[in-house]
């Protein structure tokens, strides 16, 4: 996410939720544990680092249609909750902090801000230490709380398809598995087979390809076996490096062309400069960053921030032991600088946003303690406008944009099921991990949810004016899952899932609906209303 001048990214808020719980399993033949998702807070101005929770229970889907009965599934799903992305804000922090002791300008509750900028740094440091399936721990992995969202995805899949999957394991179809190859969403894919095959153990033999059956690092996806997919799964980022030579496809050919738009678009288009700059040079930004720092500082230490002598960066290094006794250290860049109030109230509320998705690793490190609520709406708000404009309904010519970086997914989602039609398809199953840059333009090229309206270059975005919701769209591990069903005359139904839940497709679509109001709809009337050929 490109950075913005309050001078940071500003992410997004604390989750309050705890460990996943046990979740019942319907499958007689299933003797393993199995997990639930977490409880979330939503009145926190989550964000989209809000740890993942489904949006309805099993028990309350609607029934599927006489006559008909599952014959396919495919999900695509965002990594799990992670730990902070490199040693950045934590470090820069932590150089203010020294300083602020150094000078006694700490408040009773400042003391505490250092040992806990200690922990969160430790914490990245060895985050995925010793855990089968992270590939290399430290700052960027998935935490406990991440590893347990995929898995109970996972379950719960199982528990709501458990004949199609049943079948699959005795009629010779596969479950195929595909990511972006950033270990996020390596790891994310791993960790959901592996639930698979806890659960289902027959599964294993065809799960593809066999990279996504071992949770060993050695074990490693690629473009080559058909475990990555980079036009399909990390279509945002695209290089010529990187891609060129792998377009295979007129639209291969066409995502790529429509990444390097959607870049040129996020870097240079003055319309969307001009809407981060008015997002940027909010009035209220001060008196935010004067509420958060001034119970942690004393008041003439937070009117030196940004003088002379007192800016601060992620400059340094910061030293974690692990459990076997190894020393490992972490350097900064220098490259993120406190050189405001603003910055440094803005730095603490990205520490704050994480700590939600790290429950076990900081399980006793409080970051709501630093960061009143209107803060927090305030720095929600700001980030749920940037992926407004950025990845979502934008304005009128940006979301064109964003829409069609992800054609080539959402197309791919339709040719599934004409494999299921054509008596193609070999899966019984399509599992596809990426990011939330993959997820909140696929919804928005969906038109999901009703939050899917742009708003007028004379607008800007705010919560008053506009229901979209980052925590919403693409929380961590968010996913959107299709079931495919058939009768014995061969007509098949679609119905979707976001998040776990019943969803809707767009309203003009609704002429699709296999009865006024419901959930499952007629595929082909379904891909005449997108107007996919």
């Amino acid at each position: 996410m490109k950075a913005l001048k309050l001078n940071i990214m500003i992410c997004s808020i604390l989750a309050t939720s705890l460990l996943v719980s046990a979740c019942n399993n319907n499958d007689s033949d299933s003797q393993n544990a199995v997990v639930e998702p977490p409880k979330v807070d939503n009145s926190l101005y989550l964000q989209t680092k809000v740890p993942y929770q489904p949006q309805q229970k099993i028990s309350t889907y609607s029934a599927v249609p006489n006559g008909y009965s599952p014959v396919f599934t495919e999900l695509v799903a965002r990594h799990g909750s992670r730990g902070l992305s490199s040693i950045k804000y934590d470090l820069a922090l932590y150089n203010l902090w020294l300083k602020a002791k150094e000078e006694n300008a700490l408040t009773d509750l400042g003391l505490k801000l250092g040992p806990d900028l200690e922990a969160m740094m430790k914490a990245n440091i060895l985050l995925g230490y010793g855990v089968d399936g992270i590939r290399q721990f430290g700052y960027g992995n998935e935490s406990a709380l991440g590893i347990k969202e995929h898995r109970g995805i996972a379950d719960r899949l199982l528990q709501r398809l458990p004949q199609l999957f049943k079948n699959a394991a005795t009629q010779g179809q596969s479950v195929q598995v595909v990511s972006s190859g950033v270990d996020r969403a390596v790891d994310s894919a791993k960790f959901f087979t592996n639930e698979l095959l806890k659960q289902q153990v027959d599964l294993k033999n065809i799960i593809t390809p066999m990279t996504y059956q071992s949770l060993s690092s050695t074990s490693t996806p690629s473009i080559a076996d058909g475990g990555v997919n980079r036009f399909q799964l990390y279509f945002h980022s695209l290089t010529a490096a990187d891609d060129v030579a792998n377009v295979k496809t007129d639209l291969e050919k066409s995502v790529y062309d429509s990444s390097l738009k959607y870049q040129d678009f996020e870097a240079n288009n003055a319309d969307l400069v001009q809407k981060i700059k008015d997002l940027s040079t909010d009035s209220r930004a001060q008196k935010i960053a004067i509420s958060v720092l001034s119970p942690i500082f004393k008041p003439e230490f937070i009117q030196k921030i940004g003088q002379s002598g007192y800016t601060f960066s992620n400059s340094g290094s910061f030293t974690a032991t692990a459990p076997n006794g190894d020393k490992i250290t972490e350097k900064g860049k220098a490259k993120n600088t406190i050189a405001s109030s603003v910055d440094a109230a803005a730095y603490l509320y990205e520490l704050y946003s994480i700590t939600g998705g790290m429950a076990e690793e900081l399980a006793q490190t409080d970051f709501k303690k630093y960061m009143p609520i209107d803060a927090a709406k305030f720095y929600a708000q700001f980030n749920d406008a940037n992926d407004f404009y950025s990845k979502g309904p934008s304005f009128d010519s940006g979301k064109a944009i964003t829409s069609n970086i992800a054609q080539g997914l959402k197309q791919d989602f339709f040719k599934q099921v004409d494999d299921v039609i054509a008596k193609k398809q070999k899966n019984a199953a399509v599992l596809r991990f990426a990011h939330a840059e993959i997820i909140i333009p696929l919804a928005t090229s969906f038109e999901l949810k009703g939050m899917m309206q742009s708003l007028p270059l004379s607008q800007t975005f705010n919560y008053e004016n506009s229901t979209w919701r980052g925590e919403d769209i693409s929380p961590m591990a968010a996913n959107m899952q299709w079931d495919i069903y058939q009768n014995n005359q061969g007509q098949t139904l679609v119905k979707m899932f976001y998040n776990e839940k019943e969803t809707s497709f767009k309203a003009t679509c609704d002429y699709a609906r296999y009865t006024a109001n419901s959930f499952y709809y007629d595929y082909l009337k379904l891909k005449q209303c997108y107007n996919i050929s």
